[in-house]
């Protein structure tokens, strides 16, 4: 099993990024546009479309208001295992760090997916800068 983690630093208050993470009917809209162009709803899972056409079911494991976290997992064709989870965690002033962590099997999806992560990183960078 391989971990990937992004750390996500943006000038945003935290409750204002973590209105967005939780949030998990609304990622092509205000999470990642552009980079997830579709996100569909069904008790308990979403279902995400990538820009490059990628289709991914994540079930949502959990939304904790407190912790401000959010765990799912994903399945694909090539992919064995996969959970991961988005924490918000204030930092000084009205920064906030993102951090965005994985496990999945086998190593050989672990690539792909540390590729999408990455990109994906750079897309909510973006989006997030612009509610400072």
């Amino acid at each position: 099993m391989t971990t990937i983690r992004c750390n996500i630093d943006v000038d945003v208050p935290s409750a204002k990024v973590w209105d967005v993470i939780r949030d998990v009917g609304a990622v092509h809209t205000r999470l990642a546009p552009h980079f997830v162009v579709d996100t569909r709803l069904d008790t308990g899972t979403r279902t995400v479309t990538f820009a490059n056409g990628a289709v991914v079911r994540e079930r949502i494991i959990s939304i904790d208001e407190d912790l401000r976290r959010l765990a799912y997992s994903a399945s694909s064709e090539r992919i064995e295992y996969h959970h991961a989870s988005f924490e918000v965690i204030p930092l000084s002033g009205t920064r906030t760090r993102l951090v965005w962590t994985a496990d999945v099997m086998p190593l050989a999806a672990a690539e792909h997916v540390r590729a999408m992560m990455e990109q994906g990183s750079l897309a909510i960078a973006d989006t997030l800068a612009k509610l400072g």
